[in-house]
């Protein structure tokens, strides 16, 4: 089943590459009592993961925390160490976005968003999507019907929600 507006994230255990290697992340412990954006993408280095989805968070992010957005998380099905790889990359370190593994894709099939193009090489990967969490509860949430699109779920269109 989807996850829908008015639904409780499903508890979730992430990873992170910290400084002793990687470290697992209570979802529900980042989430407790904070108004979050969390936004989930098929996979980093990909195309428009890449130059258009998490630019969108990066370029947004001083105005989401003054909207009262507390943090904003990205979530893909890589290894966490690619994760901190592309977050460098990118800018995302930079700007203060956290940046979390979900490897075997078991968040992502609990948020029942799994998709497979094995054309591309994408297998039991995220579809993307983006949400306003108010502690813990979904209050707002863009899902893009293809995962080459990046319009409902970009950080200006859910901005514009708040």
């Amino acid at each position: 089943m989807t996850i829908s507006t008015g639904d409780r994230l499903p508890d979730a255990t992430l990873l992170r590459d910290g400084a002793e290697g990687p470290e697992p992340v209570a979802l529900s412990e980042i989430v407790a009592g904070k108004t979050v954006a969390l936004f989930a993408l098929p996979g980093a280095f990909t195309g428009t993961c890449t130059t258009a989805h998490l630019p969108s968070f990066i370029r947004t992010k001083d105005e989401f925390a003054a909207k009262g957005v507390d943090t904003i998380i990205c979530v893909a099905v890589n290894d966490p160490f690619v994760m901190k790889a592309w977050a460098a990359q990118t800018g995302a370190d930079d700007a203060g976005l956290v940046m979390l593994s979900d490897p075997e894709a078991t968040f992502t099939r609990a948020m029942g968003m799994e998709f497979s193009h094995p054309p591309a090489g994408l297998i039991n990967r995220s579809r993307r999507y983006a949400a306003i969490v108010e502690d813990g509860v979904v209050r707002t949430l863009h899902v893009e019907e293809g995962p080459g699109v990046c319009e409902a779920s970009g950080g200006e269109a859910l901005l514009a929600e708040l």
